[in-house]
């Protein structure tokens, strides 16, 4: 989600979710170790005991990793929902 203009904490939102929190974990070291990798270190990581809600912090970039369950519940992608938005699945009915 573009958020310039709309969020004085960052310009752009990822938003992703998974089925299990094992899946949720995953996905939050996965993208973690690959931007450290390449020289983009994490500002923040919350939420990796519960592994319900992850938030990685990248500056001008926040990736929220969601179990299914409470992306629904929270809906941010309403709550912001006059931000542009480019969705990515790997869901073949979307």
């Amino acid at each position: 989600m573009d958020m310039k203009g709309r969020s004085s904490l960052c310009d752009y939102f990822a938003l992703m979710s998974a089925p299990s929190t094992i899946r949720v974990k995953a996905i939050a070291e996965h993208i973690d170790g690959t931007l450290k990798k390449e020289g983009f270190p994490a500002r923040c990581r919350e939420g990796y005991r519960d592994a319900t809600w992850i938030l990685l912090e990248y500056g001008d970039i926040v990736v929220h990793i969601f179990h299914e369950t409470l992306r629904k519940f929270y809906d941010l992608e309403n709550l912001w929902g006059d931000a542009p938005k480019r969705i990515y699945s790997t869901d073949p009915k979307q």
